[in-house]
């Protein structure tokens, strides 16, 4: 048995179907049937190997790291650019996913090829095709470890053996082509500014820099450079290289990266897109309200429907809603819960795509849009489009209200709904979320939901979303509709006082029968200092920067690499509010959170620049998280911060380039935003953009952001499609793989905000 040190999850370079040759292969594993104990497999520690009745049996203890429980074979010589065909049998009491490497013996572990292993309860086969990448003496290798449970994998007539080459078979999907062949560059597909950077990456097995050239749309030479090697790559798997063509100035279309005999997808250069994205981005809230009909010439005839949840059958809709009651309430809040009222919480945003309304995710969706419009009020001295009153595709064009504002508005007055009436118990107190009382399945349009809807107890995270969003409504809204404006200032004050009054009434956490997400949360510090935040820069009160100041978050970090802020931790969020429209703030106190926001700036461009595909994030053991793209997003917003605080354009640039990523500068070669770019997602989850399912519906709409990759594989489609990716290609565009490809409220907002921030800022 040898000893190896950690290794790294390869993404596969060169997969190919079966191929048959003509004459006996010779074969390359030495006892692969397992008879005479000859076999020359090895194990590290958590796995023990024992050989018995012709096969190979590992016993592998629970926990650890994938590749911290490994199975494998040494010294097999490949012969660079031919093809071999790897097989076995595989045995097992369970089902398990798990990676199979064929790589370098030795550092840097240079891939020929990954594949996804998987076990059934049972014997079954193994059979896959791969392209050898160089002659090094290289090792087959199984990353066994994660388990919950001790498990036991036994292998049995293993093989490897030289193939011949057919033709390849176009039909492979897009995520395992991705985790399997030789990729082509990867670009910002929607297009590059023509004074910004301006780069792209190539995953290639070279350690040398490589020939690029640019080819216009004729296909004819007009620049060329030599790529930058940036080592290997856990995220994609591969070994990357940065290709820089900053300098190309020429405005047109249909340009290409070409490395080799590869070409990536066409791009432009000096088109504008981020003021059309911004439309599209912002445009998508309307065909998600609920409880209003969806009309065809505003959306898009593809897209019209009548008003979700407002007929009393099948549903009983959501104007006079119960609270959830009975067993249920007593399995999730400990007795019988109820309340004696019905509450009208029609209106506002569904969540994603199911027909779920969620204070906490309303509440920092609508703050993203409310932040967008206040950005271009003040730094853009109120000359950016968000202003305008006919910006998107909405009925309320022309009412004398910007469109930002009518957005906001439709999800602020459902939160408002969702407040305990006086004489209650919990009185003040928001409602964490309603929805249906049972999971409906694909495709369903909201006015066909057949189940029973009820409201969920009041939460202090739902109370403090309010008070927090209505304040910033409040001061935004003043000029353009002052009665709405005081009436939401005294529902934020009165959440806040209600808040107090109960501090920690969590959100419990289920088992995700009750037909929605649970949206727990057992810390309500973050939620504390955004309301404070917002409240204080409404009022100028002291009461409330007294509580700023009291925080945990007054003057520690709010800006981790993994993510700055999202629906759960909103710290991030109050502290940018706080420094870009700070000014009330007592001098010392608004240099420290300015400063705080441009180191974290700065330390965000630092590790910018240790990623290949240009992306500002990097979680921890790099595992990408849920909903990795609107992270990578919220990473941005604090970047643009910097920018708007200091006019540096090193953090401009910095936003433009990670935009590179959510536009196709990626290890699947995929723009992650709807109608952008050549090759986009498509197939967000979701019950009524519902096109893969029936052809009569439509796919999302353009403008909508697909989540993105995540390590975590919590959808069946995912468990069976991505077992072993690596965390870039954790992703698959199928409107089944809910923890891969959702789409959100507070997803889209950023989205709004940042292709705002580019639309407008010019250095």
């Amino acid at each position: 048995m040898q000893a190896l040190p950690k290794l790294q999850i390869i993404l596969a370079l060169g997969f190919l179907s079966f191929f048959t040759v003509n004459s006996e292969p010779v074969e390359m594993i030495a006892d692969g049937s397992f008879d005479n104990s000859a076999d020359g497999f090895w194990a590290s520690g958590g796995v023990v190997l024992v050989r018995e009745r012709g096969k190979l049996c590992a016993a592998i203890q629970s926990g650890g790291e994938p590749w911290q429980r490994l199975l494998g074979v040494n010294d097999l010589l490949l012969q660079p650019g031919k093809f071999y065909r790897l097989s076995m049998s595989l045995e097992d009491e369970g089902r398990h996913v798990f990676p199979v490497l064929v790589q370098r013996n030795a550092e840097p572990w240079t891939a020929h090829a990954t594949f996804g292993g998987e076990t059934q309860p049972g014997k079954r086969g193994f059979a896959e095709v791969f392209k050898a990448q160089e002659a090094e003496p290289a090792q087959i290798i199984f990353h066994l470890g994660g388990a919950s449970k001790p498990w036991q994998l036994c292998l049995d007539d293993v093989s490897l053996v030289e193939a011949a080459p057919e033709a390849l078979d176009e039909s492979v999907p897009v995520a395992a082509e991705t985790g399997a062949r030789e990729m082509p560059p990867v670009v910002n597909q929607g297009g590059y500014f023509l004074d910004g950077p301006k780069r792209g990456t190539i995953m290639s097995g070279s350690d040398a820099p490589l020939m690029f050239k640019i080819e216009d749309a004729q296909g004819a030479m007009v620049g060329e450079g030599m790529t930058v090697p940036a080592g290997f790559d856990e995220t994609a798997g591969s070994r990357v290289h940065v290709a820089d063509f900053s300098a190309f100035s020429t405005p047109g279309h249909g340009y290409r990266l070409v490395a080799g005999a590869l070409k990536s997808q066409p791009f432009s250069v000096g088109e504008d897109i981020y003021g059309r994205l911004r439309i599209d981005a912002l445009s998508w809230f309307y065909p998600q309200r609920s409880g209003m009909e969806i009309k065809g010439e505003i959306a898009g005839e593809a897209y019209a429907r009548p008003a979700g949840h407002l007929q009393e059958s099948p549903n009983q809709g959501d104007t006079k809603v119960s609270c959830l009651a009975g067993e249920v309430a007593k399995e999730l809040y400990g007795k019988d819960w109820r309340c004696d009222y019905r509450l009208d919480v029609s209106g506002g945003w569904y969540d994603a795509g199911d027909h779920g309304k969620y204070v906490v995710n309303g509440g920092i969706a609508v703050a993203q849009l409310l932040g967008t419009f206040e950005r271009g009020l003040v730094y853009e001295k109120g000359g950016s489009p968000v202003l305008s009153d006919s910006l998107s595709r909405i009925p309320e064009n022309g009412n004398g209200i910007p469109d930002l504002l009518d957005e906001a508005r439709w999800e602020l007055e459902f939160l408002m709904k969702m407040t305990v009436p006086d004489g209650e118990p919990l009185a003040g107190m928001v409602h964490h979320k309603v929805h249906d009382t049972q999971w409906t399945g694909l495709p369903m349009l909201p006015h066909l939901d057949p189940e029973l809807r009820a409201l969920h107890r009041p939460s202090t995270a739902a109370t403090l979303n309010l008070a927090a969003a209505a304040a910033q409504g409040a001061r935004l809204f003043a000029p353009y509709d002052p009665e709405f404006s005081a009436r939401l200032l005294n529902a934020g004050k009165n959440a806040w006082r209600a808040a107090a009054t109960s501090p920690v009434l969590y959100a419990p956490s289920s088992d995700g029968r009750q037909g929605g997400g649970d949206y727990d949360d057992t810390d309500v510090t973050d939620e504390t200092y955004w309301a404070a935040a917002e409240l204080y820069l409404t009022t100028g009160s002291a009461r409330y920067l007294s509580a700023l100041r009291k925080s945990p978050f007054w003057s520690s970090s709010v800006f981790p690499a993994s993510g700055v802020f999202d629906w759960r931790g909103v710290a991030g969020l109050g502290r940018l509010n706080l420094a870009l429209y700070g000014d009330r703030l007592p001098e010392k106190d608004r240099r420290m959170v300015r400063a705080s926001v441009i180191d974290a700036a700065t330390a965000f461009l630092a590790l910018q620049t240790t990623q290949a595909f240009g992306q500002i994030y990097k979680p921890a053991e790099n595992r990408y998280d849920w909903g990795s793209n609107h992270l990578i997003l919220q990473n941005m917003s604090v970047v643009a911060a910097a920018y708007d605080l200091t006019g540096d354009n090193k953090f401009l640039a910095g936003v433009r380039e990670s935009m590179d990523y959510l536009l196709g500068r990626n290890a699947m070669n995929l723009s992650y935003i709807t109608g952008y770019g050549s090759s986009f997602a498509r197939n967000q989850h979701s019950r009524w953009y519902a096109h893969q399912l029936d052809s009569r519906l439509p796919h999302p709409p353009n403008g909508t952001l697909a989540g993105g990759p995540n390590s975590t594989l919590v959808d069946e489609i995912a468990k069976e499609k991505l077992g072993g990716c690596a965390p870039q290609t954790c992703y698959i565009d199928d409107i089944m793989s809910w923890g891969t490809n959702e789409m959100t409220i507070n997803w889209n907002a950023p989205l709004v905000y940042i292709a705002s921030f580019l639309a407008d800022t010019r250095p």
